[in-house]
């Protein structure tokens, strides 16, 4: 590779005040969902000295910044999500949100400050490019299917062709400087479950002339349970959990519908459409037998998160050289939260990265998507060095 790892460290330090203060700034004013309009100005404005080809999308407030290489060659794509979660967000942070319900509580204003940060640096290495580097800054990741409206809008489909996407995602539960990841699937698939269940409704003390669905939504939630440890192989799993049973206006009146509502995640394509089956299977069959009628909806979120294996196994050795050996560690199952990001890597073989941000001094942080989560923005500066240097070595010109 033309550029040694080392320095790409000693200059990401150099732009860490720049990156922390855009970090910083968009995590007093987060935005929600599709609509970003003051964090792509503020992106847009952080990339404005740098000599880019950007891309406003329409759909969403993402936008693609593309780095033209010094020589010829395929392009790469690096991607950052920049929406916060609909969430109060409870620290003594001199930055914390300005804005009442809304937080930056998963770490994509770091994502995006890195973001920024390694387009600087890679900036000053055009020359050593062989080929392009797309920086994909999207929007609407926490289930606003951003990811799949920047593909809509063409993202992949550009000359040279992305012939491999990355991306990292903080965690606070390393310390800065380590990375894990895996091959294969990495995160699982996250789908909505929604159980209605309509009898016939009366009187309290006269069981015996309604259809009364409530224990009927109880026997359901216990079998669901047992229907993923005897159904679903151990090795394939799939995490099944009723968060919300809603049912009645007081104590003594049976309701004539209940309605359950929860989450299933699975790691493969083969045990998620098991589960679906077996739901539906088994909320219909128990609300029959009590004669109760179950109407089942499942919505379909993000898929499982599949690293290529290639991909991995490079951007491994990448963070190895960069890092350091023992810095660098394989998770030995995937993470069972969700990302969108999967949707790019069914387009194209690439892979995610988790990246240490644990604070100093913290016996047990606080975790992605919890209202105390703060990080260490000392990680930033790893973070800053990885992605540029994923670009450096996968666009290194041949020999």
């Amino acid at each position: 590779m033309p550029v040694a790892l080392a320095p790409l460290l000693e200059a990401a330090r150099k732009t860490q005040p720049e990156v922390v203060a855009l970090r910083r700034r968009l995590h007093e004013e987060p935005e929600l969902g599709l609509a970003l309009p003051e964090t792509r100005r503020r992106v847009l404005e952080a990339l404005s000295d740098l000599d880019l080809e950007l891309e406003l999308h329409e759909r969403s407030d993402a936008l693609v910044a593309i780095l033209r290489g010094g020589r010829p060659g395929p392009a790469l794509l690096l991607r950052a999500d920049m929406d916060a979660l609909p969430m109060p967000e409870d620290t003594d942070l001199p930055f914390r949100s300005r804005r009442p319900g809304a937080m930056h509580a998963c770490g994509h204003d770091a994502h995006t400050a890195m973001l920024v940060g390694a387009a600087h640096l890679l900036a000053a290495h055009r020359q050593d490019l062989a080929g392009d580097v797309v920086f994909a800054f999207q929007a609407g990741e926490e289930g606003h299917f951003g990811a799949r409206f920047m593909l809509d809008e063409g993202l992949l489909e550009r000359t040279p062709a992305v012939e491999a996407a990355f991306a990292l995602h903080v965690t606070p539960l390393l310390p800065p400087g380590m990375v894990i990841t895996r091959p294969g699937p990495l995160m699982a698939s996250a789908d909505v479950i929604g159980i209605d269940l309509v009898g016939r409704g009366g009187h309290a003390s006269m069981p015996h002339d309604c259809v009364d669905p409530v224990p009927v939504a109880c026997e359901i939630v216990q079998a669901l349970q047992s229907f993923v440890t005897r159904r679903v192989p151990a090795f394939d799993p799939v995490v099944l959990t009723v968060t919300r049973i809603a049912a009645g206006t007081t104590n003594n009146v049976i309701p004539e519908t209940v309605h359950l509502e929860g989450t299933l995640r699975a790691v493969s394509d083969a045990s998620r459409r098991r589960a679906h089956e077996g739901i539906r299977q088994v909320a219909e069959g128990v609300a029959r037998a009590h004669g109760v009628e179950a109407r089942v909806a499942i919505a379909e979120g993000y898929p499982v998160t599949v690293n290529d294996a290639a991909a991995t196994a490079f951007a491994v050795d990448v963070a190895r050289g960069l890092l350091g050996e023992g810095r660098v560690v394989e998770l030995p199952s995937p993470i069972m939260g969700a990302e969108d990001f999967s949707y790019l890597l069914e387009r194209v073989p690439g892979a995610m990265l988790f990246l240490g941000v644990k604070p100093e001094g913290a016996g047990t942080p606080a975790p992605c998507h919890s209202n105390r989560m703060v990080l260490d923005e000392e990680g930033l500066v790893f973070g800053t060095a990885l992605h540029a240097a994923l670009a450096l070595a996968r666009l290194a010109p041949a020999a």
